[in-house]
């Protein structure tokens, strides 16, 4: 046998070995004989580098860095589906399903809480793989999805000459917990949840690392619809038999159903014995089960006509309460954080949680060593809702909200009809003081690159800066003093310092962090009153004639331009030459497909953030709303929106547009 057979003969024999132990969990040699036939085929490879093959069992291994990923389009749309928390809304569109197709059946399958991937086979090997991005183009992942052992390199059997099998990537709770573990023994950050893990270890520059961390693959969508089966459980069933792991119907990952009942009981059973598998799920996807119904069936602007999802309802736990804390934020504001026995909850372990104010700790009647119970509202933060009072102890101690501030001990003040407390030292509070500094150079705001909360903090407790103005002050002789602060560094802060000079007015508004003063308010206030100047001058009841302005935020904008120590502020951005007026720096858009439409923006999106689509609506003359109505003309659906929204807005006809469906009608 020659040295190109003999390396092409190895190959077959680790895929094969990968195969058996990675989906179908049936090794058949021990992981020394494995690596021993791997070390050989690396051995051989090294030394014939002609013999090279990018879909080699040694490129799982990883090594190489990527420094950018390609944006690659999509041959077929990575569309969302639609979702409902309610098994009354799920019966209803099965109803509507079998009435517009009474042949219908239906397959039953996991939604996993991973990362979208579609890839792409050509003669039986890997040649491509893209995440989802905004649906209609993603970035190209392969040298990283190559690294993952449950996905085949060269596939088995018999397979299309070209087509693209999708599913999600996920990170087992085994692999993130040792992550986890590890960066914390190294002093690094943990992250947060397995999703999130698996989003960000799919977009590492180094495959190795991506290699490291035991991600894992279920497959279960093959494009184009029919090309192995005229039914999606069938094409399941084909693509196993070519070596992809699937969900299988005697893990009960998946099950064909052809009622109402069999779904149901099959969302049931995942409701509970999702706590016992070794990764994330959030719910159930159904789909009807012939392609040709599918098509029958059609798609809406959105999404799919025939699937849709049941997301199981939040997740609740019970642990207890050992101490209560206060966070005090840029405004003054006093939040009190429950400090709890770590819990596992919804993905993530939770420590603390957020008790709100003061009225929160009334309502629960909380005492320390409290068990408690905790949600996740939105599923994101966690929070305290109620007690279990059989469990209280005898001599538990009370929990009375505090009078003074935690950082500085000035007594605290709270306002008539508010349910928060404030500390009023604004001048020396040290997390005030170094919070509206933070707030002035985040993103949204002034964007100034190079300097985070640390370093914020830091230049407050050498003196170097007070308020935002005192930015424009700093110099490279003082900052190159400071412990750990090279020349590069301090060139970047400077530089970011510099460009933030060039800051429309509007963004300057938001970041003087005015009490109630959002970015949108900001944005308002800047298109009315022209500049700083003017709306210094302006009465309360002027600020009021501006759109969505209330006598609160109006009274105070006014009382911020009334403060001695806040004509400080402004005085020194004045006379550093921060915009202080709206200045037209681009053409304006005179007509367009929405000017003048009412528009309402929910959920989450790929492309743009929330803002940034609501600061598209107003470039191209919308209007954001915050509510559907009659009125409304559009709204713009992103994933995990309410489904009580999307049910208003048909029944009032509202036109619903996807993320996609908007960029089209802008020609974005």
């Amino acid at each position: 046998m020659g040295i190109k057979e003999k390396i092409e003969s190895l190959r077959n024999e680790l895929h094969e070995h990968n195969r058996r132990y990675y989906i179908e969990d049936a090794p058949v040699i021990s992981d020394y004989e494995f690596d021993v036939l791997l070390k050989e085929l690396e051995s051989l490879e090294d030394a014939h580098p002609e013999y090279a093959d990018p879909n080699s069992p040694s490129v799982r291994v990883g090594g190489g860095i990527t420094k950018s990923f390609n944006t690659v389009e999509h041959r077929y749309p990575m569309l969302s589906l639609s979702n409902s928390y309610s098994l009354e809304e799920i019966q209803e569109w099965i109803t509507r399903v079998q009435k517009s197709t009474p042949e219908a059946t239906f397959v039953c399958e996991l939604k996993y809480d991973g990362v979208a991937i579609g890839i792409r086979y050509e003669n039986g090997v890997l040649v491509q793989a893209v995440t989802r991005g905004d649906g209609s183009q993603g970035d190209e992942i392969t040298a990283n999805v190559r690294t993952i052992r449950s996905i085949p390199l060269k596939l088995t059997g018999e397979y299309p000459k070209d087509f693209e099998i999708r599913g999600e990537i996920v990170m087992p709770h085994a692999a993130f917990n040792s992550l986890n573990d590890k960066r914390m023994a190294a002093g690094l950050p943990t992250f947060a949840n397995p999703r999130n893990c698996a989003s960000g270890t799919l977009k590492l520059q180094d495959s190795s690392e991506v290699a490291s961390r035991g991600l894992d693959a279920y497959l279960y969508y093959v494009l184009p619809e029919g090309v192995v089966s005229p039914s999606h459980a069938g094409a399941i069933r084909a693509a196993g038999d070519m070596g992809f792991k699937v969900p299988l119907e005697k893990n009960r990952f998946i099950q064909e159903c052809d009622s109402i009942d069999q779904i149901m009981d099959f969302i049931g059973h995942w409701d509970t014995a999702r706590k016992d598998l070794p990764f994330d799920i959030d719910g159930i996807v159904i789909k009807v089960d012939s392609y040709s119904a599918q098509q029958e069936l059609g798609f809406t602007a959105k999404s799919p006509r025939w699937a849709t999802a049941y997301k199981f309802k939040t997740e609740r736990v019970s642990t207890v309460l050992n101490e209560v804390t206060y966070q005090v934020g840029r405004t003054g504001a006093i939040t009190p954080v429950a400090n709890l026995e770590p819990v596992w909850l919804g993905g993530t372990t939770v420590k603390r949680a957020s008790l709100h104010n003061s009225d929160q700790i009334e309502l629960l009647d909380l005492y320390l060593g409290d068990r408690v119970y905790v949600e996740k509202g939105g599923e994101i933060i966690p929070k305290v809702v109620g007690v279990d009072l059989e469990k209280r102890a005898v001599d538990a101690v009370q929990v009375n909200f505090i009078l003074e501030c935690p950082e500085c001990a000035t007594s605290l003040v709270r306002k008539d009809g508010e349910a928060q407390h404030y500390c009023p030292n604004t001048e020396s509070c040290p997390p005030q003081v170094s919070g509206r500094i933070e707030h002035y150079i985040s993103r949204k705001a002034m964007d100034i690159a190079g300097i985070g909360s640390e370093t914020v903090q830091l230049f407050v407790e050498k003196g170097l800066i007070r308020h935002p103005g005192d930015l424009y002050s700093l110099t490279y002789d003082a900052l190159i003093e400071l412990e750990g602060f090279k020349e590069k560094s301090v060139q970047n802060i400077l530089e970011g310092i510099l460009q933030s000079k060039k800051v429309p007015f509007e963004r300057v508004l938001f970041g003087l962090g005015i009490r109630h003063v959002g970015a949108t308010v900001a944005k308002k206030l800047a298109k009315h009153f022209g500049s700083m100047f003017a709306l210094a001058e302006a009465s309360i009841e002027e600020i009021t004639t501006v759109d969505s302005m209330g006598e609160v935020i109006a009274r105070e904008v006014h009382g911020y331009f009334r403060s001695e120590k806040n004509a400080i502020v402004l005085d020194a951005l004045v006379d550093a030459g921060i915009q202080m007026e709206t200045f037209q720096t681009e053409e304006s858009i005179n007509e367009s497909p929405i000017t003048g439409a009412k528009i309402v923006v929910s959920g989450v999106f790929e492309r743009f953030s929330r803002n940034e689509l609501k600061d598209t609506i107003e470039k191209y003359g919308g209007q954001n709303v915050g509510s559907i109505s009659g009125k409304t003309n559009y709204l713009v659906a992103g994933e995990g929106m309410g489904p009580s929204k999307l049910k208003k807005a048909a029944s009032l006809g509202v036109p619903i547009l996807s993320e996609q469906d908007f960029i089209e009608l802008l020609g974005l």
